[in-house]
């Protein structure tokens, strides 16, 4: 707050006035620009306005220059509203799209903004730092003031084969796998644009290992990625298992352990 900040000490009329605008705009999230550029002819100092609500508790300073209503607790819109182009994604997304009945710890934001994870009215927040290319795949979901990006089903799946440390762990992932409905087109748009040849080996080996429908088009193409290099299956196992030379994969979670898992019910 600033030190020249008037702090009144009950609501005064222009601050009420302000409140209706909020309400008559259905405006729960905000930045102090978008404030002043829609309404500062009405109010002779936002910052101010805003202060003094802030500091009776009626609205909620995000961080710096950005606000919400005190009830407002929507972390999917917070967490892309405070990231530059950030879209839920990985564990998050999955959840989302009823892939995983497993909750996060954590929000999972895709940004291509240099964020530090941090807790925003006590959700922890984990901004996953990509490059420019691999943001695509983003739906926009919600109305009005509370729209937010997720990455669509196809996407959030490719995403998890590329950094599986955020996809809630590997079963949830083969789980999920086998229970999206998925297109070939867009799973070849989406590994393409992640380039990353070992996430799109495990990939294609999961599709035809399960026979997933409408996946040939896409099998084709990860087997056309193959290179020499022989890569675990789970990234995060033991190097142990059987070697799938079609595939050069060695997979440390057998194909009955594979099965077993898309098997399991919650």
């Amino acid at each position: 707050m600033a030190r020249s900040t008037y702090i009144s000490e009950n609501l005064t009329q222009q601050q009420l006035d302000f409140m209706l605008i909020l309400d008559d705009n259905e405006l729960d999230i905000f930045t102090l620009g978008e404030l002043k550029n829609k309404f500062g002819q009405k109010f002779n100092d936002i910052n101010e306005l805003v202060e003094n609500l802030a500091h009776k508790k009626i609205l909620t300073r995000i961080e710096r220059g950005k606000y919400c209503r005190a009830n407002f607790t929507d972390e999917k819109v917070i967490g892309c509203f405070i990231s530059e182009n950030g879209a839920l994604a990985y564990w998050s997304a999955l959840n989302a799209h009823g892939l995983t009945e497993q909750f996060p710890n954590n929000v999972f934001i895709q940004t291509s903004q240099l964020k530090r994870s941090k807790r925003v009215l006590g959700v922890s927040y984990k901004f996953v730092n990509v490059v420019p290319s691999k943001i695509t795949g983003i739906l926009t979901l919600g109305q009005g003031n509370r729209k937010y990006r997720i990455t669509n089903m196809d996407k959030t799946i490719v995403d998890c084969f590329d950094l599986h440390e955020y996809s809630g762990g590997y079963a949830e992932l083969i789980r999920a796998f086998s229970q999206a409905k998925l297109t070939g087109e867009k799973l070849i748009a989406y590994c393409k644009a992640v380039d990353n040849i070992a996430a799109t080996k495990r990939t294609g080996f999961l599709a035809e290992f399960l026979d997933k429908k409408g996946l040939k088009t896409f099998v084709r193409f990860a087997k056309q990625k193959m290179n020499r290099t022989y890569t675990l299956f789970d990234p995060s196992g033991t190097h142990k298992g059987e070697f799938v030379n079609e595939w050069r994969l060695r997979l440390n979670i057998s194909k009955d352990e594979i099965l077993d898992i898309c098997n399991k019910q919650y």
